[in-house]
């Protein structure tokens, strides 16, 4: 049987074109996922004499939904805050997102909700974005009210430990309202966190929910976990990210799942 030599170029021209359709497809779907991971860094801060090794489960998650990621390791326990802000952490975020982004989103631990409300002082040009703050002594901790003169204390926790107190002696009194989209997570499941007697009301075991509420915030959230240890909770990471993306927090009537970007 014979084939016609022109039929063959048409057919194998109508394949082709199939293919380059659906590779033209695949590549747009993907274009959200890149914008992503170029245009919106987003910034993890470690809290008080913790590492940057306690956000690897978040910052993997966070890699996953298309983000860039700076997980910043700074010397929490060796200087105030304001140094630690403006000699330490600032630098490494300018020479991680490198040029200019349109804006720096957060994801802090504790100490580190401070660190991105002095850098609103300090750094005024620095773009913020949405922030998600995890267990945030927004008003300062009881703990260092009641432990904060003990020597043992100053030894671990050093000078920016001492600026956690609560009322116009701590530091975070001073620094103002949100002036970026802020969702906080707060615990009330203080597991295994010994000094929860010394702190009024229902806490994470070192800040209380009181004390982490923020004026100008956009969305609040208690969740059964413990302050040592939210980072690494699964719901928790699941929020972050679902604030990052969305600029609130999933309710209970939403789906249950994982969040994809």
């Amino acid at each position: 049987m014979s084939v016609c030599p022109g039929r063959t170029v048409q057919r194998r021209r109508a394949v082709l074109a199939r293919h380059l359709t659906a590779l033209s497809v695949l590549l747009f779907s993907l274009l959200p996922l890149c914008a992503s991971a170029a245009t919106q860094p987003v910034v993890l801060l470690h809290g008080l004499a913790r590492s940057a090794g306690s956000l690897d489960k978040l910052e993997d998650r966070l890699l996953q939904a298309g983000y860039t990621t700076c997980n910043i390791d700074y010397p929490s326990t060796r200087y105030p805050v304001e140094t630690l802000a403006r000699e330490h952490v600032l630098p490494a975020i300018r020479a991680c997102v490198g040029d200019a982004p349109a804006t720096v989103h957060f994801v802090t631990h504790s100490m580190g909700g401070i660190l991105v409300r002095q850098l609103r002082r300090s750094a005024p040009d620095l773009p913020v974005g949405r922030v998600v703050m995890l267990g945030p002594p927004n008003h300062g901790s009881e703990l260092v009210d009641r432990m904060g003169d003990w020597r043992l204390f100053r030894w671990i926790n050093g000078p920016a430990g001492q600026q956690l107190r609560t009322g116009p002696r701590g530091l975070p009194a001073q620094l103002g309202p949100a002036d970026f989209e802020l969702g906080i997570i707060a615990g009330d499941a203080p597991f295994l966190e010994p000094f929860t007697g010394y702190i009024a009301g229902p806490s994470d075991g070192k800040v209380s929910l009181e004390s982490a509420k923020l004026e100008g915030m956009k969305g609040y959230l208690v969740l059964p976990v413990t302050h040592s240890l939210m980072m690494r909770d699964t719901i928790v990471i699941e929020q972050a990210v679902y604030f990052l993306q969305n600029g609130r927090f999933k309710t209970a009537g939403e789906s249950a799942g994982p969040i994809s970007q």
